[in-house]
């Protein structure tokens, strides 16, 4: 065998290797496009002979051929994955706002504590005043 055709072919093959674990890394959730490029129509299977789930749905890819380069997967799996995830984006949500919570009442609480604090600043300042006056007054009328 010529070592250039066995290398083009050791190539090819690697190619293809890798082309399938993109396809099996990117099959989650629904798909939007297949890897080759062609777009996904949503199949429904019919009734034949020795079908035992008639009516099985799919997400399959215009240009599907069973070479595992393209995608025909079942819909129950992809939305089930797509719910999941969507499940887990809302417990995020909902912790995020369990957060702000916590934090718009922790605001409030220093709002409060620096209004008080401020108003013992300003009844000392009156004191003082007080206290001023007070010794004007003596020192005016004495």
């Amino acid at each position: 065998m010529d070592p250039e055709e066995d290398r083009r072919h050791s190539k090819r093959q690697h190619e293809h290797i890798n082309m399938l674990s993109f396809v099996a890394d990117s099959e989650y959730g629904i798909p939007k496009r297949c890897p080759c490029g062609g777009r996904l129509i949503n199949e429904v299977r019919g009734k034949e002979d020795y079908d035992t789930l008639p009516g099985k749905r799919f997400f399959t890819c215009r240009n599907y051929e069973a070479d595992g380069l393209h995608y025909r997967q079942p819909w129950v799996v992809g939305v089930q994955e797509k719910l999941e995830r969507l499940t887990k984006r809302v417990e995020e949500a909902e912790h995020v706002m369990l957060g702000v919570s916590n934090l718009s009442k922790q605001i409030e609480r220093l709002e409060v504590s620096q209004t008080f604090e401020q108003v013992n600043s300003l009844n000392e300042q009156v004191y003082d005043l007080t206290v001023q006056v007070h010794s004007l007054e003596k020192v005016c009328f004495d």
